[in-house]
């Protein structure tokens, strides 16, 4: 996983960056905390500014640290107000190319009315792996950029 995000990033320029935003009024970081520790493992950069971020807050981010994905981690039942916020600020940024990956407690036809507009992945705590998850990033990254799957 690792060596397959390394190669990505040589032909991205640079490491590549995830940002981990926590939006919403909920508290619990712990998920969040885990992806990003994770993704430092897996060879990412990772921007984590913290909980209770507005849409406005991460989409800014976004744009001022220039990353390759973001992941939204919810756990507050708000993903169906939330996400949308941050895909439409996206858009409105020029940034809508950068794939977007929600975490947290979602039931499965909301996770599929969110890929329908336009999230790249949803994990939920039965995707318990922490490096599928990383695989999943990282092949998220590679379809925005039209890049082929390594073997």
């Amino acid at each position: 996983m690792r060596r397959t995000g390394e190669e990505l990033a040589g032909k991205e320029g640079g490491r590549l960056r995830l940002l981990v935003g926590k939006p919403g009024l909920d508290g619990h970081s712990n998920g969040a905390e885990q992806v990003a520790v994770r993704a430092r493992d897996a060879g990412f950069e990772v921007v984590y500014q913290g909980i209770r971020l507005t849409p406005e807050q991460i989409v800014a981010a976004a744009v001022a640290e220039d990353v390759h994905c973001v992941g939204l981690s919810i756990l507050s039942g708000s993903h169906m107000e939330l996400v949308p916020d941050v895909l439409a600020r996206m858009a409105e940024a020029g940034i809508d190319d950068v794939p977007v990956i929600v975490g947290g407690i979602i039931p499965d036809s909301d996770a599929r009315a969110l890929k329908q507009q336009g999230v790249a992945e949803v994990f939920t705590p039965k995707d318990f792996s922490l490096t599928d998850a990383m695989a999943g990033i990282v092949r998220a990254i590679r379809r925005a950029h039209g890049l082929e799957m390594l073997d």
